[in-house]
């Protein structure tokens, strides 16, 4: 038997199809191409795995990896940065005063997959499992910041943020936002780093602008940035 078959061929091509999606967004033919599965079965498949909640589609339609997997994950106890990123994430919330998030790109959306809300007082909220834009904001201009030329001219046609802006982010290894995801919120984010120095999250503070100033990262980068690099150092330790 090939060692790369299980011998249950509809298992085999739905893992196939899961692979494929792991790199980003496919569509149809592009997941036709890519799993070399015909295209009736890899339409079956791909729908019968959105079902399930393993698939889902971007705002283009095309097919990306559901939320079922991070689900699987976590429960398993497979996910290594979700393990820390709770008390890391309480942490910059009390060294800063904001309410902080750790955000993961799903296809054309980014998700919150951690989050420690302030206490008291005006905050920005952002519940885990919230779905948030990838053209504006300063958690997507790091999880776009750092993709290759293609992506990224793809990725700015409707973006509210320009190359120039996602320049300055690779230079200084952090984005700040203002009033540019909802009026009058500002944010601060980071880039936590994966095997082979990939970006696999964001880190970001989050309130009004009218706590925050209109240039949060003078005042808040450093806590942010340190976060994420402790996150990224428990990565590359379990990894």
């Amino acid at each position: 038997m090939d060692k790369k078959n299980s011998g249950v061929g509809v298992l085999d091509k739905a893992v196939r199809i899961l692979s494929v999606l792991e790199g980003g967004p496919h569509s149809l033919a592009e997941l036709v191409k890519a799993t070399k599965i015909a295209r009736p079965t890899a339409h079956r498949l791909a729908v019968a795995l959105e079902f399930h909640r393993l698939v889902a589609r971007d705002l283009s339609g095309r097919f990306i990896l559901g939320p079922r997997s991070g689900e699987l994950a976590a429960a398993a106890g497979e996910d290594k940065l979700l393990a820390v990123a709770g008390p890391a994430l309480t942490a910059l919330r009390d060294a800063t005063g904001e309410s902080a998030q750790l955000y993961r790109r799903q296809g054309d959306q980014r998700i919150c997959v951690a989050a420690a809300e302030r206490i008291s007082g005006l905050r920005d909220s952002v519940p885990v499992g919230a779905s948030l834009t990838m053209s504006a904001g300063s958690a997507a201009q790091i999880l776009l910041a750092w993709e290759d030329a293609d992506k990224l001219h793809r990725a700015l046609v409707n973006a509210r943020f320009n190359a120039a802006v996602l320049s300055a982010v690779r230079r200084r290894g952090w984005a700040q936002s203002v009033g540019e995801r909802e009026p009058g919120v500002a944010s601060v984010s980071a880039p936590v780093r994966g095997p082979n120095n990939r970006i696999i999250a964001a880190v970001s503070i989050s309130g009004p602008i009218e706590r925050l100033g209109r240039q949060p990262g003078r005042i808040h980068a450093a806590a942010v940035v340190a976060t994420a690099v402790k996150l990224s150092e428990y990565i590359a330790k379990k990894s």
